[in-house]
């Protein structure tokens, strides 16, 4: 389905969050929710790339859009499937800072308590792929001021990609409203499809 898009939400997060909302919004303006996922994802890597798998099945060849840990699964995704995709603060190799965090975790969207244990950070070992090398294919948006990730580490491992760096901002990619037409033309839905949408109100 051209201009499809296939949101990957992080760790602990939700469809509820910030950007997963904005963009439902404009694609609901654009009468385009059709060609929209945003499942709520399961907290294990399997089980997650399954729900993304049978997504993508269905959406044909969308445009992946992963935030974070959802970054990491996005990669491994296009890389599987010849996909594009777009990167916002993603995580490079999870598996080796979740060594810390085994034990009880809390979605922060929907007070789901679970447990992280090695399985789930074997499963995400499992999921890594070499260094991207196509880059029309990807975009990364990355902001210096995430507190969360060092975004040095994505910069280096998807140098080949399209970088977008942007000083300061967090985690949570402050102003991504405001990136959203570059997001919507990369997944190819053209401008004159959403010059009206004022932006600058999500």
């Amino acid at each position: 389905m051209s201009g499809s898009i296939l949101y990957i939400h992080g760790f602990n997060s939700a469809p509820a969050s910030k950007k997963a909302c904005q963009l439902v919004t404009v694609m609901e303006q654009l009468g385009l929710s059709e060609q929209l996922r945003v499942p709520a994802l399961h907290h294990h890597p399997r089980e997650a790339i399954g729900q993304l798998e049978r997504a993508i099945a269905e959406l044909g060849s969308p445009l992946l859009v992963g935030s974070s840990l959802g970054g990491y699964y996005a990669t491994h995704l296009a890389e599987r499937h010849g996909l594009k995709a777009l990167l916002v603060n993603p995580a490079v190799s999870p598996h080796r800072m979740f060594d810390g965090y085994l034990g009880t975790q809390k979605n922060l969207y929907t007070d789901e308590t679970w447990e992280l244990t090695h399985d789930h950070v074997t499963a995400l070992a499992e999921l890594e792929v070499p260094a991207p090398q196509d880059g029309q294919r990807y975009q990364v948006w990355l902001q210096t001021g995430d507190e969360t990730l060092d975004y040095r580490l994505a910069q280096q491992y998807y140098r080949a990609c399209a970088l977008r760096i942007q000083a300061g901002g967090d985690h949570s990619f402050q102003g991504f409203a405001g990136q959203l037409p570059a997001l919507l033309s990369f997944a190819g839905i053209g401008a004159d499809v959403y010059s009206a949408i004022d932006f600058t109100a999500l």
